[in-house]
């Protein structure tokens, strides 16, 4: 057990692994990563891997594709292996205003020079061949998104940071921390104190939880997400192009031969971790097929391959979401040297590689990098002060994921 730590990472999925290796790789000397289980075992791995660069404001899309790029630069800067596929990805219409989104997204993409255009029905049938044409209004085409095995940016990037000499520490509890005068201190775990001046809470689903051991609220809500994968199928190939539909909230991608199958329910189940067993983890979570088979249904006009196909994985994980539907990056008030990465939005996994380097670099110059202003847990402070507005506020979120408004 380490006495002092420059920084503390709390949470060693995507987002507190990248932000570990990139501050060991910016050259911050005494780093420690921290996990009540091991590493990279959580939500992180039960996700599904998929990337979206066109997001709803310039700074999330110059954020996820910054993600993208360092996605497939990820084996040269970290020295860890990563397998993506890029086949892009469609997005589909089947409602009148969600047309409407769809050209928004086109005009939104042009500046970036993402390449994203509207095609036909026919020619998305023909990059995604089980994908049937009936109730399709518009169908836009991103050919640069990326999809890929979940597990491997946690774990590769807390392998490369422990190269570069982070100290790792998995199966180790906070149980509190040290402030004084509105400051970090230090970090207090099962196996001792740790004295520091910086900590990054990026617990996931226990981001509320530990962020109020040092007197802060955060306001998410963990929030169960599931996905299936069939066994495998006759024609799936990797480079079959990532599938949402947005007003049913599903998406399909292939996997290993066979098809994924994911979405976001209208009445999701939300979790107070705080009311948990102490010994609780994500694999015990759960899980309920059923909203898998209702959301099928309501894309098997598009998708009938789901009406009789054999499910060789389903699996589930708490990401956390917010009242407006984006992440929670950066300093929290009123206690000094605390930093929170979380409200991942079902969305933190390909985000992590933008979001790790741009916290590293705060923590190294002391200056907020510009992108990361408007994601300030510091939004929500007039606002949602009660759990029942803020539950009703994400779920809607959730309920909506695709939505551009919601209505």
């Amino acid at each position: 057990m380490i006495a002092e730590a420059d920084v503390v990472v709390i949470g060693s999925g995507s987002l507190g692994s990248s932000v570990t290796f990139h501050l060991v790789k910016a050259g911050v000397k005494n780093v420690a990563l921290i996990d009540k289980h091991e590493f990279g075992s959580q939500t992180s791995p039960r996700a599904a891997g998929l990337t979206k660069q066109v997001r709803r404001s310039k700074t999330m899309t110059r954020l996820a594709m910054r993600s993208v790029k360092k996605i497939v630069m990820f084996e040269q800067e970290t020295g860890e292996p990563l397998v993506y596929y890029q086949p892009g990805s469609l997005t589909i219409a089947r409602l009148p205003e969600h047309e409407d989104q769809l050209r928004v997204e086109v005009e939104r993409a042009r500046p970036f020079g993402l390449g994203v255009e509207l095609v036909s029905p026919n020619e998305a049938k023909r990059l995604m061949p089980f994908l049937e044409t009936m109730g399709i209004r518009a169908v836009t085409y991103s050919p640069t998104d990326i999809y890929l095995e979940p597990s491997q940016i946690p774990l590769g990037y807390a392998r490369g940071a422990a190269r570069l000499g982070a100290a790792t520490l998995p199966n180790t509890l906070v149980t509190g921390f040290v402030v004084k005068n509105d400051e970090v201190r230090g970090v207090i775990t099962d196996k001792g104190e740790i004295a520091t001046t910086v900590v990054i809470d990026a617990a996931g689903a226990w981001n509320r939880q530990v962020a109020a051991m040092a007197g802060a609220r955060i306001p998410m809500v963990a929030t169960r997400h599931q996905l299936f994968i069939t066994e495998p199928i006759d024609g799936v190939r990797s480079d079959q192009p990532i599938t949402r539909i947005i007003d049913a909230n599903v998406y399909v991608r292939p996997d290993e031969g066979g098809l994924m199958l994911g979405g976001y329910e209208q009445n999701p189940q939300q979790y107070d971790m705080a009311s948990l067993p102490p010994g609780f983890q994500i694999k015990d979570l759960p899980l309920d097929i059923a909203v898998l088979r209702r959301l099928a249904d309501s894309v098997r006009d598009q998708f009938p391959i789901f009406r009789d196909v054999k499910i060789r994985k389903h699996r589930g994980g708490l990401p956390t979401m917010t009242a407006d539907g984006e992440h929670v990056v950066g300093s929290v008030s009123g206690v000094r040297g605390l930093y929170v990465v979380g409200g991942c939005c079902v969305g933190g996994l390909t985000i992590a590689p933008a979001f790790g380097e741009l916290v590293a670099e705060w923590i190294v110059t002391d200056k907020m990098p510009e992108d990361l202003a408007a994601l300030s847990p510091a939004r929500f402070a007039a606002i949602y002060g009660g759990d029942r507005e803020l539950n009703e506020a994400c779920r809607l979120q959730y309920a909506h994921h695709y939505w551009e408004f919601l209505t």
